[in-house]
């Protein structure tokens, strides 16, 4: 086989990344993009104040599974969110709680906990802007972010 073409400028309107491509067009196995476009989603959502899995998240928890069962050499950051409402203190337990019943999820399919790790954001880093249901159900989640 030849060895890879040198890299070529992006074209107008792309946004490479390195890593991330190998031809235009083309996703390297294995990259975020890989998993972007393997998975249906990076992330799961939640009820008010809680940390159940619904059969939606499961389904997407288990095509992460999946994915990551493919690529045994990644390893996965599983990140907690909270809606606004409730103290500091009370929406990085939650976020922790989220992360965690994601990662244990993903273990319970067959990935090692060593390759994951939980992070809890509480309410600081918001999906969406705004105080009302429609904005809070978007940042009651877990997200498994894999790296570059």
């Amino acid at each position: 086989a030849l060895p890879p073409a040198p890299p070529s400028e992006t074209a107008p309107g792309e946004q490479g990344l390195p890593g991330e491509t190998g031809m235009p067009g083309e996703v390297v196995p294995g990259s975020r993009a890989d998993f972007l476009q393997s998975v249906p989603t990076d992330r799961i959502y939640f009820g008010f104040d809680s940390y159940s899995l619904d059969g939606e998240d499961r389904a997407t928890l288990g095509a992460q599974a999946g994915w990551l069962s493919r690529n045994p050499n990644v390893s996965a950051t599983i990140e907690g969110h909270a809606d606004e409402r409730g103290t500091r203190e009370y929406n990085l337990a939650l976020g922790d709680r989220r992360a965690n019943a994601a990662r244990d999820y993903l273990e319970s399919r067959g990935i090692s906990s060593s390759r994951m790790q939980t992070l809890s954001w509480g309410k600081e880093r918001p999906a969406i802007e705004g105080s009302n249901e429609s904005a809070w159900s978007q940042n009651r989640r877990a997200v498994t972010v894999v790296p570059q």
